[in-house]
């Protein structure tokens, strides 16, 4: 089947698009509501595009009404945010916050989740998620009329420490296993992580 993109509708194109480019990894963004509350927030146009800087990338629309999506308007107001990687027994939850609620409401009301202090960094993180980037705006970018790139400098990283151990060369090492990420596919379908494969890069 060949698809020419140009002959389809911005609906029908997200549509294949989602289905296409998978897994897509998930940022569960924790962001500043102003107000004494926080957004939290799925979003699987997500990932690293730089180490030098260390860059992340989200891509974040509007809503329906043409507004800002609470993520990027906080961003852009208050500059700090925190992605989290999500585990399996989280994605039920995942999926609750990305409910559209009115600006300014806390979709940890929502969920079972507890947020706890970063060490020195502005924002808490959600104590349940073993992985944490807290992040600095970097840059934004209108990237259409209704889609913004948004580029985030990460300055520190949580790790559980049940994950990390180190290897033959005194380097950390992670455990993907442990951290058990979700992933993002077309439709309301997610993928669950499965086998490790290791084969050596020719050097």
């Amino acid at each position: 089947m060949y698809i020419d993109l140009t002959e389809l509708s911005t609906s029908k194109v997200y549509f294949t698009l989602i289905q296409t480019i998978i897994p897509r990894p998930v940022a569960w963004v924790l962001s500043d509501n102003g107000n004494d509350s926080y957004n939290l927030a799925p979003f699987s146009y997500f990932n690293a595009v730089s180490s030098d800087p260390p860059l992340i990338m989200l891509s974040v629309g509007k809503k329906p009404d043409g507004t800002l999506k609470d993520t990027r308007h906080n961003i852009i107001e208050r500059d700090h945010f925190v992605v989290h990687i999500a585990h399996r027994q989280q994605v039920e939850m995942v999926t609750e916050t990305a409910r559209g609620l009115s600006h300014g409401d806390s979709e940890l009301n929502n969920v079972d989740l507890k947020t706890v202090a970063f060490d020195d960094f502005t924002l808490p993180r959600i104590e349940q998620c073993r992985v944490a980037l807290a992040c600095h705006r970097y840059r934004v970018e209108d990237i259409t009329p209704k889609q913004a790139m948004i580029l985030g400098e990460v300055k520190a990283i949580y790790l559980d420490d049940a994950m990390t151990q180190q290897d033959d060369k005194g380097r950390l090492k992670i455990d993907a296993k442990k951290i058990d990420p979700i992933a993002r596919l077309g439709g309301d379908e997610y993928a669950l992580f499965g086998d490790v494969v290791a084969i050596p890069i020719p050097r």
